[in-house]
């Protein structure tokens, strides 16, 4: 039953130089910046520069915070707290991919919060406030330029979390797809199994009346197919670039799930392997997703696959449903294979070794079941894993 409410608070401003915006949007919301950004790729492509320039221009402040990792760590969160309460910080500039922004909105939270900001990601504490942020986007993948979410890592624990507030929502984003051209065939690729995994987590639900929601979902999942090759063969491709992009916007702002009881199940098992071994992301999600789905394929989900094999993978619909919904998998598998994407876990450099723990992990992190499209327990998560190898 459709029974929701619509809340996409994020203004967006997309297409080559909306860049000029940035002091107007700025001054909107704050006079004291605090500048962040991950390994220097922004300083390369001129983009720091520029944003620098902007700054300077319109006599903001600026302090910044550098060498964000790509699975953000609790330490740099701790670190841009500090800097923020040291400088009287009123707003906060993620210039960057998801990691970035998702560690500005830990910071932007935390900055209110008087103890270890891993309480708030381990839920010991509450978020009470938030200081605003807005984005400049340079990797089309996680969708956290548009969405009220985050995923913090504590490798000291061997931990990755999410954490959400509906003030962690970016006030604004930056969405120039030139700022992607210079982006990796690998961290492309990874990008486009995010986008499509998150795409996944809300189509594959047991709700059967979201139709509207499910065709936007499959017209995402067409489009990483259509563009993700060309981005990685042409990466100055702007059509290319730019549909994945706000791809990646659509897929995880909530437009998809609104309606639906959708429990996410990749991810949780992807983190564990990020906080284990610092893997990428997206790579993470490529190599589980197959395997997950021949773990749930059965008689209450084949209607799902069947839907997911016509309409995404144009499959004959006279097919034995079952050979439909097997040959969507087997599609799946290939599409990212075709991307060069490693697909299984030993060749990122995970063997057997840690498999019992992290789904021991997974399930005490979530406290039962995981997943509600087929709920999965220890015993599954284990097989998943073990299959992936």
């Amino acid at each position: 039953m459709l029974n929701f409410n619509y809340n996409i608070p994020t203004k967006v401003f997309f297409g080559e130089g909306k860049i000029e915006v940035l002091g107007k949007q700025i001054k909107k919301y704050g006079s004291r910046v605090l500048l962040a950004y991950g390994g220097g790729s922004i300083k390369k492509i001129g983009l720091y520069d520029k944003v620098v320039e902007i700054l300077r221009e319109n006599n903001i402040p600026y302090y910044e915070l550098s060498g964000i990792d790509p699975n953000p760590r609790v330490e740099s969160v701790a670190e841009g707290v500090r800097i923020c309460r040291d400088n009287n910080i009123d707003f906060i500039l993620a210039v960057g991919g998801g990691s970035t922004i998702d560690c500005c909105k830990v910071i932007a939270a935390a900055y209110y919060y008087d103890g270890n900001p891993w309480d708030l990601v381990i839920r010991k504490a509450k978020i009470e406030k938030v200081l605003p942020i807005g984005t400049i986007l340079t990797l089309a993948a996680t969708g956290s330029e548009m969405d009220a979410g985050a995923v913090i890592s504590n490798m000291e624990t061997n931990q990755k979390y999410g954490i959400g507030h509906s003030g962690m929502f970016p006030k604004f984003s930056i969405l120039d797809p030139t700022y992607t051209y210079t982006v990796s065939k690998y961290q492309t690729a990874s990008g486009v199994a995010d986008i499509m995994s998150h795409t996944f987590e809300e189509y594959f639900s047991n709700e059967k009346g979201a139709y509207l929601q499910d065709r936007l979902a499959e017209s995402i999942l067409k489009t990483c197919m259509r563009y993700g090759r060309i981005a990685i063969d042409e990466p100055e491709n702007y059509e290319a670039r730019a549909n994945l992009m706000w791809a990646s916007s659509l897929a995880i702002n909530g437009l998809l799930g609104y309606g639906k009881d959708s429990a996410w199940t990749v991810h949780p098992l992807e983190h564990e392997l990020s906080a284990y071994y610092d893997i990428t992301h997206g790579i993470g999600l490529a190599i589980l997703t197959p395997h997950w789905m021949e773990h749930v394929l059965d008689e209450n989900t084949i209607w799902k696959f069947v839907e997911y094999g016509v309409n995404v993978w144009n499959i004959d619909s006279s097919l034995d449903d079952m050979e439909i919904a097997k040959l969507s998998i087997e599609k799946t598998s290939e599409f990212f294979k075709s991307l060069d994407i490693p697909m299984t876990l030993r060749e990122v450099g995970i063997g057997e070794d840690k498999l019992e723990i992290m789904a021991r992990d997974v399930i005490d992190y979530v406290g039962g079941t995981v997943g509600n499209f087929k709920a999965l327990d220890y015993e599954d998560v284990l097989s998943i894993y073990k299959k992936a190898l």
